[in-house]
């Protein structure tokens, strides 16, 4: 299912604006209507007190007289628009600023009245039929003259106006949200530019590298965590470009080296069969088919030992032996093609034994494959100088040849698999291009160094380190 993410960014979008709405509306609601409440019965509650003391009390202590007072508490209700009572203690009102319920007495409409609102100090959606239809908030608060109670000032406001309030509130609290769920709105519009749009981006060029297509562009402007991804997505992108390449030169190479040589195989053993060539003329070629058979030995041997390298890793079983020792068993195998081709080989070792700490399997096929490489780049009648040397806690052997040396623009191409110096040398067959790519994977897998020194026309000399043996 595609755009997934975005779906799960608007629901979480969806969730967050619903969320904040019933918490706003429902939960927040009542808790403004509960606070709202409690702050007008605590203000109608000093004003009954308020009113207990200097306008109640004075007519009590016959210093005010009941008209002046019922004038105060009609002052005092239009200016907060609530109705005020004076009620004895038996229940009676004595003074009504409305003038509806004096003389009435409230017991006879509410038994529980006085009693329930001096307990809690306020009672809400308080009626009195005929009198006060609608719901009503009261508080009370008692009379008190020379330490005796006289009775109580009841104040009643309409319920209306305490819900109107925190209606009002609310309003505001709701414009708040309006503004807030456009403000998550672009933040969520933010949230899906920096976040989803790269991811989409890198899918669609990934799909694109997925098919081949190697060139198509990583375009992701941000400096954050997005950049490095892409820029991680377009390297691994290069780099299986550059073995995509890797892998169709090396089946070009392959195929090329193989068919040469079973070209050469088959043309004469038909030739030999159908009586082409006279049996007095077979062992000629005899020799040639044996001889590209030896070819395509090598380099099956060459490409299972870089398979070998490739998928284990280069795993090496390290031991102390004697290097000079190996380097003259190595030489002893070139004997015969020294010899037909008059090529001396000059070895020159750092005392008597020189011991290394390596795996010698893998430092004698470097050293057969250095010796063979410098013996097919020789000319007849010269010479192949091999030595070791001791410095410090390495090791240096060297092997030098004397022969056609290796193109300065060359060089730095030696080491790559397939590669052939000498492109015109097609006489020379037995060349598979794999044998200085397989050295350096052993050396390097040794945490050794092999560097190479040449001059074209005068010699080529390479040189690898190895641990030496500490006793």
């Amino acid at each position: 299912m595609k755009h997934r993410a975005l779906l799960k960014l608007i629901l979480c979008y969806l969730a967050a604006v619903i969320t904040m709405f019933i918490m706003l509306n429902f939960f927040g609601a009542r808790t403004l209507n509960r606070k709202m409440l409690a702050e007008r019965v605590r203000m109608l509650t000093e004003e009954a007190g308020l009113i207990a003391e200097e306008y109640v009390t004075p007519y009590y202590r016959d210093a005010a007289k009941l008209s002046d007072m019922l004038t105060q508490l009609r002052s005092v209700d239009r200016f907060l628009g609530t109705r005020t009572w004076v009620v004895n203690t038996n229940g009676v009102v004595i003074v009504d600023a409305a003038m509806e319920a004096r003389g009435m007495n409230v017991d006879n409409l509410d038994p529980t009245f006085l009693d329930r609102i001096v307990t809690d100090g306020y009672m809400t959606e308080v009626t009195f039929p005929g009198i006060m239809p609608r719901e009503k908030l009261a508080v009370a608060q008692p009379i008190y003259n020379n330490y005796k109670l006289r009775g109580y000032v009841c104040i009643f406001i309409p319920m209306e106006t305490v819900r109107q309030a925190g209606y009002e509130y609310l309003d505001i609290v709701n414009i708040c949200y309006l503004v807030f769920f456009f403000l998550l709105l672009l933040i969520f519009i933010f949230l899906y530019f920096v976040t989803i749009c790269p991811v989409r981006r890198m899918t669609k060029v990934t799909e694109e590298y997925a098919r081949g297509h190697f060139g198509a562009p990583m375009k992701i402007r941000s400096q954050d965590e997005y950049r490095d991804l892409a820029n991680a997505i377009q390297f691994m992108a290069d780099e299986f470009q550059k073995l995509d390449e890797y892998q169709k030169k090396f089946v070009a190479n392959i195929s090329h080296d193989f068919r040469s040589p079973l070209t050469s195989i088959k043309g004469y053993a038909e030739a030999m069969a159908d009586g082409t060539i006279p049996p007095e003329h077979q062992k000629k070629y005899l020799d040639i088919i044996l001889f590209e058979t030896e070819r395509l030995t090598k380099l099956t041997s060459n490409l299972l030992t870089l398979s070998g390298l490739d998928s284990a890793g280069i795993p090496l079983d390290i031991a102390s032996f004697d290097i000079n020792g190996i380097i003259r068993r190595t030489a002893l195998t070139f004997e015969g093609t020294c010899t037909k081709k008059r090529i001396t080989l000059n070895l020159e070792f750092h005392g008597e034994e020189l011991f290394v700490d390596a795996d010698m399997g893998k430092i004698q096929q470097v050293l057969y494959n250095l010796i063979d490489n410098a013996i097919k780049f020789s000319n007849a009648d010269s010479s192949i100088d091999i030595k070791t040397e001791e410095r410090g806690s390495k090791v240096f052997v060297a092997v030098k040849d004397h022969g056609i040396g290796i193109p300065k623009d060359s060089i730095s191409k030696i080491w790559e698999r397939f590669y052939k110096t000498d492109l015109s040398r097609g006489k020379d067959k037995k060349g598979t291009g794999l044998g200085l790519s397989i050295a350096r994977d052993i050396i390097q897998a040794h945490r050794e160094n092999i560097n190479v020194i040449s001059t074209e026309g005068a010699g080529t000399e390479f040189m690898f380190t190895l641990s030496k043996t500490d006793f």
